[in-house]
C-alpha cells in the first residue's frame, strides 16, 4: 500500500467504517438492553408467584391487587413492582375463579421488549413472542415452539 492509498482510506475508509459500524453496535446494545428487561421481566414474575403463595399462606387468598402485595400492605414485593410498572414492562394481577393470573407486556411493544407474559397459580410462565398477550395457552418459557412464534 503506498502513501496515497493510505492518506485515501484514513479521509474516507475510516469515517465510512465508523458511519456503518455505529448503528451495528448501537443494534447489539439495543437488543441486549431489550433482553435485559425481558429478563427483569421473568424475574418479576417469579417474585410475584412466590409473594402470591406467601400471601395465600398468611391470608387464606390470594392477594386481589400488586398493592395488596406491596409495601403499603403486606410487604412482600418492592414498591416498583406494586405500581405494575418495572424495567419497561407493565404488570397486571386479575384475580379468577381458580386463583389469580398475572399478565406482562412491554410498555413499548419492540422498544422495551418482544415478548408478553403470563403466568398464575399453577406458576408456570408462559410467553408471545409478538405483540399479543401471552394467556394460559401460551408455551412455557424456553419451549421450542414459542421460539418461533406458536401460541398454543
Amino acid at each position: 500500500m503506498n502513501g496515497r492509498s493510505v492518506a485515501l482510506f484514513a479521509v474516507v475508509g475510516i469515517p465510512t467504517l465508523l458511519y456503518f459500524g455505529a448503528p451495528l453496535g448501537e443494534r447489539n446494545v439495543y437488543r441486549s438492553r431489550m433482553y435485559a428487561q425481558e429478563t427483569a421481566a421473568l424475574k418479576a414474575l417469579q417474585t410475584l408467584n412466590t409473594a402470591q403463595v406467601q400471601y395465600n399462606s398468611q391470608f387464606g387468598r390470594y392477594a386481589r391487587s400488586l398493592t395488596e402485595l406491596g409495601p403499603s400492605a403486606s410487604n412482600l414485593i418492592l414498591p416498583d413492582l406494586a405500581s405494575g410498572e418495572k424495567q419497561g414492562y407493565k404488570f397486571t394481577l386479575t384475580v379468577t375463579p381458580e386463583g389469580y393470573s398475572i399478565q406482562a407486556v412491554p410498555m413499548v411493544f419492540g422498544s422495551t421488549g418482544s415478548r408478553t407474559f403470563y403466568t398464575d397459580q399453577s406458576l408456570i410462565i408462559r410467553e408471545n413472542y409478538g405483540p399479543q398477550p401471552a394467556t394460559a395457552n401460551s408455551k412455557e418459557v424456553g419451549s421450542t415452539a414459542a421460539k418461533s412464534g406458536g401460541t398454543k
